[in-house]
């Protein structure tokens, strides 16, 4: 019997709502900024005005004799840390430890105060000045500045910045071709949750309630910064308001809260104000992208070049991964990605959604449709024409693909046969009316996780894990999951996370947490399921005592005999009659292998010998054989003012192939997200920067523009079955990032069939259309 699948209860993949619900709507979820704490005081940053230079002097005095402030911490009184390495850490640049200033907004102090008023007060009266040079940025005019990256990709993708197969410029002779530069600006993440730490101290031992997405990542770094044991360090993060990848590595608030507490010997707590999150925790690099397509006048694509020149910081080398889809997205045989970067007086960049198919999706799928046209096909069937059937890049078969069936069922649901494919073409009313389309993928991530289960006496489960849920639906479905393995009704399991004391679990970003510790949440569950059967089977008492395992089941709580329902009993009549009160297990995943192991410590009904551990399973999952990736198609209908230029998106449609969805509510959610951040993507996101100071100009919510609900129309998503017996235990592929790759490029094509009138930089805004 398989007993990672239980036919007899089936709960992964119904749309139930969300266990966590009830908690937020009520305002009883705890964030990090809002956790109880005793005799908390409050922290404000003192950030550079300047970009480029050095501190020559800074004036805390004011600041000291201010009411309520316990301390001002600058370079000249901040303890010594240890150098961090960038990655987990935000960036490398050493925390209020040197007087050089890098870019605009770079932290140079800290105080401390009884209340936030004091500290804001209190801030406002610390002068620096400074020896300023002329900061470097405007990466469009510096691109003969462009270096090598001396290390791998790091936005999302491994492996070599450049990649070659083929030859280039034998696929270009005698073919049609196109040749265009595509670009995207700088963007900021903006979760609605600011970043935020609690710290205290007890002597050695570290507490921070953070908003991160890695607590692991979190707790590494304030060990290495401290000089302490990871063990002396708990982080904890149980409920995100987003973060979309801004809180996925530790950034120097997180450490100088730290360091805050340590000096005035009171928990501290520091909350980021959303201009200091422009400066304070990464942004999406802003990119150019030259992109040559080749082809057969049959359409056959015959060469692909494409070149990413980004920016990053004056001391760390964020690479915005943009060529990663074009790798693999369409079959050629001649190929050629490159990446490229400019330093300038820049925070270090981050992950952002998508980091890398974001970008690179807007200048590939753009360039597709620009060949279509000029070929005079259509885009959906240039794509069908040049349909990899393998991944011609790492030179594997997919470990599962149904791309081709969502473009069938993506056109078909969206009516894209009532296009006329003439450009200006097709109008309602005063309005012109434009379809455009693209295609999408995300790699189908899945790394090292481990679980706990506990089975109480009392008919309850605990599941444990050190994931995150950054409000996507994560408490929700590892409930789904541990629920239906061990025969349980949902109401009856609780999933904790977000802790170091918990398994570990790696960090959530690049479409990883459903795949990593779901698995490893079910194979936990697996392992306790196991385990309470045997000790059914094993004792004289029970009414199947005897059986083989391959004999019984369990649906709701009961175990019994599958040719005989009526003979059984319950877990806790079991667990009752022998007098245990808990059972415990602990098991991890990897990719490639499976491990359980007892629970520690050992419960009384884990007698030595009881409980084996139960070795490795070979598995192909993840193991180099297969290459693994989600895919879909973006369609969406746009209506332009042709004496305005104004756009506004009618309609979306996303079609995606992901293989088991966990949930149908919360996966048709985040797609409904991403597609939302598209929109927003493709006509309003621009974050603009003064090239006299190095200053971001638009650092607010009221200058920064976001989609708002009068700028989402309706949107309509499906999922195509997909069975993936290869990618990973459970057979889910992450849906975090897919939703947002394309839609960019899907309204930039539909603005170009509206209006005849190619967009090829990113935000498509009304003076680009008159």
């Amino acid at each position: 019997m398989n007993q990672a699948q239980n036919n007899d209860n089936k709960i992964i993949g119904k749309p139930i709502d969300r266990v966590d619900g009830y908690l937020k709507v009520t305002g009883s979820a705890r964030y990090s900024a809002e956790i109880p704490t005793e005799q908390v005081v409050h922290a404000v940053l003192c950030q550079s005005t300047i970009a480029r230079g050095r501190i020559r002097s800074i004036d805390t005095q004011a600041a000291e004799r201010a009411p309520g402030v316990l301390a001002v911490i600058t370079h000249l009184n901040a303890p010594r840390l240890a150098q961090l390495t960038w990655l987990p850490a935000g960036q490398s640049l050493p925390i209020l430890q040197k007087p050089e200033i890098y870019y605009y907004g770079q932290n140079i102090g800290v105080v401390v105060a009884n209340t936030l008023e004091q500290a804001e007060y209190a801030a406002g009266l610390v002068r620096a000045t400074y020896d300023e040079q002329q900061p470097v940025g405007m990466m469009a005019q510096r691109l003969n500045e462009a270096f090598l990256p001396p290390m791998g990709l790091s936005g999302g993708g491994g492996g070599s910045v450049d990649s070659l197969r083929g030859d280039v410029a034998r696929g270009l002779d005698g073919a049609v071709s196109i040749q265009q530069t595509y670009t995207t600006p700088i963007e900021h993440h903006n979760a609605m949750e600011p970043h935020a730490t609690i710290a205290m101290w007890e002597g050695d031992n570290l507490t921070v309630y953070d908003t991160t997405q890695n607590v692991s990542g979190v707790r590494q770094v304030l060990a290495s910064a401290f000089g302490i044991r990871q063990e002396n360090v708990r982080v904890v993060s149980r409920f995100l308001g987003g973060g979309f990848g801004s809180k996925g590595l530790n950034w120097p608030h997180t450490t100088i809260a730290a360091m805050a507490a340590r000096q005035v010997k009171r928990p501290v707590k520091l909350v980021l104000a959303r201009p200091q999150m422009f400066t304070s925790t990464g942004h999406r690099a802003p990119t150019l992208q030259q992109i040559t397509l080749a082809a057969t006048p049959a359409g056959k694509l015959t060469a692909i070049r494409h070149a990413t020149t980004s920016h990053t910081s004056m001391l760390d080398d964020f690479v915005e991964p943009s060529g990663l889809m074009t790798r693999m997205m369409y079959s050629c045989p001649n190929v050629e990605v490159s990446h490229r970067l400019i330093r300038a007086n820049v925070g270090t960049p981050t992950f952002t959604r998508a980091p890398g198919e974001a970008s690179g999706s807007f200048a590939l799928e753009s360039a597709i449709d620009e060949l279509a046209y000029k070929l005079n096909l259509d885009p959906i069937e240039l794509r069908n024409r040049n349909y990899a059937e393998r991944d011609e890049h790492e030179n594997h078969p997919w470990s599962s693909k149904s791309l081709r069936e969502t473009y069938r069922l993506g056109a078909e649901r969206f009516g894209w046969a009532k296009r006329n494919p003439v450009p200006r073409s097709m109008r309602d009313g005063r309005y012109l009316v434009g379809y455009g389309v693209a295609s999408a993928t995300y790699p189908a991530n899945y790394r090292a996780a481990s679980a706990r289960a506990v089975f109480f006496a009392d008919g309850r489960a605990l599941v444990q894990t050190g994931t995150h849920d950054l409000g996507t639906g994560t408490y929700t479905i590892m409930t789904q999951i541990a629920a239906e393995t061990l025969g349980l009704p949902v109401d009856r399991v609780r999933f904790e996370l977000g802790d170091t004391r918990l398994p570990p679990s790696p960090g959530a970003g690049g479409s990883t947490s459903a795949a990593s510790a779901g698995s490893a949440v079910q194979a936990a569950a697996r392992t306790l399921r196991s385990r309470l059967i045997e000790m059914a089977l094993r004792d004289e008492n029970s009414p199947i005592f005897g059986l083989g395992t391959s004999a019984v089941t369990v649906e709701s709580g009961r175990i019994f005999a599958r040719d005989n329902p009526s003979r059984g009993e319950t877990y806790v009549q079991m667990l009752t009659r022998l007098g245990e009160k808990v059972v415990e297990v602990v098991s991890s995943v990897q990719p490639g292998r499976e491990r359980a192991t007892p629970g520690t410590p050992a419960t009384a009904s884990q007698k030595p010998g009881t409980e084996q551990d139960r070795g490795t399973q070979a598995s192909e999952s993840q193991s180099g054989v297969y290459s693994f990736h989600s895919f879909g198609a973006h369609f969406c209908e746009v209506r332009v003012d042709p004496d305005l230029g104004t756009v506004q998106v009618a309609r979306v449609l996303g079609c995606y192939g992901v293989g088991r969805v966990l949930n149908l509510k919360t996966a048709t959610s985040q797609m409904h997200g991403g597609i939302v951040w598209g929109i927003s993507m493709a006509l309003q996101e621009e974050t603009y920067m003064d090239a006299r100071s190095g200053r971001y100009v638009n650092a607010n919510l009221g200058e920064y523009h976001l989609a708002v609900n009068a700028d989402i129309p309706a949107i309509e998503t499906y999922f195509v079955e997909e069975n993936d017996p290869y990618v990973n235990p459970i057979g889910a592929k992450g849906i975090g990032e897919i939703g947002i790759v394309g839609v960019a490029a899907a309204i930039a094509n539909a603005v170009f069939h509206a209006t005849g009138k190619r967009v090829r930089s990113l935000p498509i805004t009304m003076d680009k259309l008159i």
